[in-house]
């Protein structure tokens, strides 16, 4: 048996020798064929072993949150089975199923702070000059979720910014840019907007994440949240410039 803290969810993994990927939801019921799964079988496949797995899930992320809850669970298990199976595949195969998983799955798997464009495939990470500071954010997630795919499927998604570029964040950091999927989801999820102004009404300055619901807001001082929603889930927390399974794959020759 192998535990796995992922940077959102704790992930249980442990070798079958039959070859099976099976799966137990250990506290929200997920889609039978969820990125995990999906995950776990793709890396089977690319590797041509016949070793198998059960994976234990406990999910802390809500679901349609925009966070990248799936996604970084899938990266985490392409990395850990990639170990547990002995398969010693390199980062750059485990990028290529990633992408194919999900545009965010990548990013997950680089393991840093990082500048993505294109379609995920194209990651820049950070350096030392250009990372942003340690701070705290609030995220609140209303009750409401919101579905990625009608989000990028609505006519009223603006398609025509300008590109953004790794100089643009690495001036303006926390206040960088805009999220074009934003008026969209405050669209179809009005719930995004009265977070939003609660916690402008707070003298934070707030934003959706991904493909919303979620929304945060990064938080220099204690401010005081309890007269929020009952059904809104709220988390202080922080910035993260090193994923803690960095180095478990790399394309180097380990001779």
């Amino acid at each position: 048996m192998f535990t796995l803290i992922d940077w959102h969810d704790t992930l249980h993994f442990e070798v079958r020798s039959d070859g099976r990927i099976t799966r137990e939801d250990l506290t929200v019921a997920l889609p039978p064929d969820d990125l995990c799964t999906r995950a776990a079988h793709a890396l089977q496949q690319a590797g041509g072993r016949s070793l198998g797995a059960h994976i234990g899930i406990a999910k802390r992320v809500p679901a349609q949150a925009g966070m990248g809850g799936g996604s970084s669970d899938a990266a985490s298990t392409l990395l850990a089975l990639n170990r547990l199976w002995d398969l010693h595949l390199p980062l750059s195969q485990l990028l290529a199923i990633g992408l194919k998983l999900g545009a965010d799955v990548p990013f997950f798997l680089s393991g840093r702070t990082a500048f993505v464009s294109g379609i995920g495939d194209i990651i820049q990470p950070l350096d030392s000059q250009q990372l942003p500071p340690q701070t705290r954010f609030v995220v609140i997630k209303p009750e409401a979720g919101l579905d990625t795919k009608g989000i990028f499927s609505s006519p009223l998604l603006r398609r025509d910014s300008k590109h953004a570029t790794i100089e643009d964040f690495a001036a303006a950091h926390y206040q960088f840019g805009s999220n074009d999927l934003q008026p969209v989801a405050q669209a179809l999820c009005p719930d995004v907007k009265k977070v939003i102004d609660f916690l402008e009404s707070k003298g934070l300055h707030a934003r959706m994440t991904g493909s919303g619901s979620a929304v945060f807001a990064q938080m220099p001082y204690a401010v005081d949240l309890t007269d929020a929603p009952g059904a809104w889930q709220i988390k202080v927390c922080s910035n993260l410039n090193v994923h803690p399974l960095t180095g478990w794959a790399s394309d180097k020759n380990p001779g």
